[in-house]
């Protein structure tokens, strides 16, 4: 019999898995159906919001639904999960990205591990990845806190659709996606020289995200929130 944990785990993998195999999948379609990079981004970008939505809905009661590292070490520092559980999660979305990325490689007739030669690593577009992570996890702990966590598969991929647009950076905002994206030389990848700094903004954007919520959540809004 499956312990609860492992059910848990198993979900993180398949969840990253599956949302990379859209990110990276949707990309090489979009690129291979116009050679407009707008149209592209359009594409990556609704195929993106669709998943979110369907993979947060399915697994928020198995594991969280968190598919992120940057969501993990956030909940883990909050004491939501224990840094065992964290530790698997990360190692979980990691591996399931990573698993992502071979399998819309090969969907397409690639080899299923590339190195991206795509190189983004310019100072705008880490503030993108800053500015992205920190939207998103305050976001899901303002949600959370008020008791509404069942709107986050609607309000996740929004912000994440909206931040592939106003943001430089095209909103990675996960570091296990950005390290899967590191093995994808198409539209959608990321070359390994800039895979650190990416990790490093959204780890930095998280912590930015989380002390927004707790200034907009004090004990007393939360109360008041809970009872409207």
């Amino acid at each position: 019999m499956k312990s609860q944990t492992t059910v848990k785990v198993l979900g993180e993998f398949l969840g990253t898995a599956v949302l990379v195999a859209t990110v990276v999948g949707s990309g090489i379609m979009g690129t291979a159906l116009s050679q407009d990079l707008g149209v592209a981004l359009f594409i990556n970008a609704v195929s993106t919001i669709l998943v979110l939505g369907v993979l947060i809905f399915v697994f928020l009661p198995i594991s969280g639904a968190q598919f992120n590292p940057a969501v993990t070490m956030i909940m883990a520092l909050k004491k939501e999960i224990t840094p065992a559980l964290a530790v698997s999660y990360v190692a979980a979305q990691i591996l399931g990205g990573i698993l992502g990325a071979a399998v819309a490689n090969t969907m397409f007739g690639a080899p299923a591990l590339q190195i991206s030669h795509n190189a983004r690593d310019s100072y705008g577009l880490l503030l993108g990845e800053v500015i992205a992570t920190a939207g998103l996890i305050f976001i899901i702990l303002l949600t959370v806190a008020r008791g509404e966590a069942s709107k986050l598969s609607i309000l996740v991929p929004a912000w994440i659709g909206a931040a592939y647009f106003f943001t430089s950076s095209t909103s990675f905002a996960n570091p296990a996606v950005t390290i899967a994206r590191m093995f994808t030389d198409s539209f959608s990848g990321i070359a390994p020289s800039s895979v650190l700094f990416f990790v490093i903004a959204q780890l930095l954007g998280a912590l930015l995200g989380w002390a927004g919520a707790t200034l907009f959540l004090t004990p007393s809004t939360q109360k008041e929130t809970q009872n409207v």
